[in-house]
């Protein structure tokens, strides 16, 4: 049996998916799984024994419409039986329909539903800690009954040369592994997903005085203006202990490293989902506009904790869809105040450093 899951989409998206793969092993053991995802997300999910192969999704698909149909007669090849897309757009549609499967699953789309032989339609309301995000992707493999008993985190994983090799660098630069390191995620994707830079900054500020700990800065090379404007906003005393300037030269690096780090905190996004597969505690602040209940994965309240402005200004979300909240973002992000969530960041603390 030969099964494709489909999740082109960011980091985030499908960190999240391998638990599908993850699922199908357990009911498929001898089949072969392939895991179609975009190019940029390849090293996250590297090494991982769940699947089989990876499919990359190049660039040049998106751009040229031969080059796209060239490798749909490649997927059309490789005769899979069964076809799960959890990502559901027109491309993934696309290489569903031409896999030529037997069997072809994903969520339930009035528009699409045609396409394949069987549609989940996704469940607004978590019934475990875990988030919707992963039940959902759960439904896709399993029946009902069994989610709450299937439930399983995204893992990452790295050989022992790779953690070795981050271990003798951050020692390199004068940062020891036996002393508290916190990565803070202190951008995110887009304006509309970072908090305010004089917000992280007394974040920052906050952590250092608390802990005395080692920071280092999560951010990617067209961000680092942005980052440097937030360390420029940290006080004296703080900057002695942020070391900026250290950073992996690629994603497989960078998650190498944050194996090391005792704690990440910072804006949502794929960071702190490669965190929590790498069992690394996390403190997560959402962008007003993004739903927490979606992405708040496996919060306990102690070594995985989120805020949201919601949590302190409820009457500011009612009736409000997605898209409103996007538009009015900028205007809402300024009242989550530090003041607000700075009590849970300490308890944080407390409990994993």
């Amino acid at each position: 049996m030969k099964i494709l899951v489909i999740q082109q989409k960011m980091i985030g998206d499908v960190l999240t998916s391998t638990i599908i793969c993850e699922a199908l092993r357990k009911v498929y053991p001898n089949a072969t799984i392939d895991f179609l995802v975009n190019s940029n997300t390849r090293p996250v999910i590297a090494e991982n024994p769940f699947f089989d192969n990876i499919i990359e999704f190049k660039n040049e698909y998106k751009s040229s419409k031969k080059e796209f149909f060239f490798f749909l007669k490649q997927i059309r090849q490789y005769k899979y039986d069964h076809v799960i897309d959890v990502y559901g757009k027109l491309e993934s549609n696309l290489i569903t329909l031409f896999s030529g499967a037997s069997t072809k699953v994903s969520f339930y789309k009035w528009y699409t539903q045609f396409l394949y032989t069987k549609t989940i339609k996704r469940n607004s309301q978590s019934i475990t800690n875990a988030s919707i995000a992963i039940e959902n992707r759960l439904r896709l493999v399993f029946p009902e009954d069994r989610i709450t008993s299937e439930i399983t985190k995204p893992k990452i994983f790295l050989t022992k040369e790779e953690k070795e090799k981050a271990k003798d660098f951050l020692e390199s630069n004068n940062i020891s592994t036996n002393t508290p390191l916190i990565m803070i995620s202190v951008l995110g994707s887009e304006i509309k997903k970072t908090l305010p830079f004089e917000y992280m900054a007394k974040v920052i500020d906050t952590i250092v005085k608390d802990t005395g700990a080692c920071i280092l800065f999560n951010y990617i090379p067209d961000q680092e203006n942005d980052a440097r404007t937030i360390y420029n906003l940290t006080n004296y005393k703080t900057q002695k202990h942020i070391h900026l300037d250290v950073f992996a030269k690629s994603l497989r690096g960078f998650l190498a490293i944050l194996s090391h780090c005792t704690a990440l905190v910072g804006n949502e996004g794929g960071a702190i989902n490669m965190g929590k597969a790498l069992g690394v505690p996390t403190f997560t602040i959402f962008s007003p506009w993004i739903l927490k209940k979606d992405w708040n994965m496996f919060d306990d309240g102690e070594t995985h904790i989120s805020v949201h402005l919601s949590d302190y200004f409820p009457e500011l979300f009612l009736q409000k869809n997605s898209k409103e909240l996007k538009n009015e973002s900028l205007d809402l992000y300024p009242l989550l105040k530090p003041e607000l969530f700075i009590n849970q960041l300490l308890i944080f603390l407390s409990k994993n450093l």
